[in-house]
């Protein structure tokens, strides 16, 4: 390995710039989703520094889910979020355990239209920014049970915009890796709750005004970027929480 070397940015902290330097190597494809990186005795003789100086970068990677490390293995680049699964936050009738099981996914609509000003501060997009606008529903064993809108920065996700929902994956974000390069590394979700309109009740095979769990998220790049805005709908009835303390 060449001798990397490192500029101190005056009131950031050592291991902050190399931890900085080290997820940049990663960004530019130097080291896969999934591939072990070099043992930290070479990162830090490739570096110049103390081998405790390299654990403190590693361990911020670690925390920021960018690395993840294997007991007697070693330290490897997350190969990101496969599913994130809403259904968590379910339990539906007749699934013992709705986390357990993938939902059929089936892509109602598709539609590229302008970002909004929210959307574009969001996804830091220009004013006349455009995004990928999708209507998905879910399914168990035939029957629906969560109604997701979906929205995606152009021309980060151009690959999907230009395919066929016909034949897209019930995951998302493995597709996302797999069509456009992009690994989600982490999810951010937000609940309330809300009611139905007649529009989604249908979609759901439910009463309009319906009381349901309204799940915001916003999923996260390698760079730390927003790369995906999803609102996520489901019957209230079947929400559940579960939470534990210690």
């Amino acid at each position: 390995m060449s001798t990397a070397t490192l500029t101190q940015t005056p009131g950031q902290s050592r291991y902050g710039k190399l931890a900085l330097a080290l997820r940049d190597r990663i960004l530019q494809g130097e080291w896969a989703p999934g591939d072990m990186i070099p043992a930290e005795s070479a990162l830090a003789q490739s570096y110049g520094v103390a081998l405790g100086t390299i654990r403190q970068a590693l361990s911020l990677l670690v925390e920021d889910g960018v690395l993840q490390r294997r007991h007697g293995k070693g330290t490897f680049v997350t190969k990101g979020v496969d599913g994130a699964s809403m259904m968590r936050f379910f339990r539906f009738r007749g699934v013992d355990d709705g986390s357990s099981e993938t939902p059929q996914s089936r892509i109602l609509s598709s539609r590229l239209r302008r970002a909004t000003s929210q959307e574009a501060s969001v996804f830091g997009l220009p004013p006349d920014a455009q995004v990928l606008h999708l209507e998905r529903l879910r399914s168990l064993s035939g029957e629906p049970c969560l109604l997701e809108t979906i929205v995606l920065p152009l021309p980060l996700f151009g690959k999907l915009a230009e395919s066929d929902t016909e034949v897209w994956d019930d995951l998302l974000y493995p597709m996302y890796q797999q069509r456009c390069g992009i690994v989600i590394q982490k999810t951010q979700d937000s609940l309330s709750f809300s009611q139905l309109n007649a529009t989604q009740a249908k979609r759901l095979k439910l009463a309009a005004a319906h009381p349901c769990v309204q799940v915001e998220r916003q999923a996260f790049d390698m760079a730390g970027r927003c790369v995906e805005l999803r609102t996520t709908r489901g019957d209230a009835f079947s929400f559940k929480y579960t939470t534990q303390l210690q």
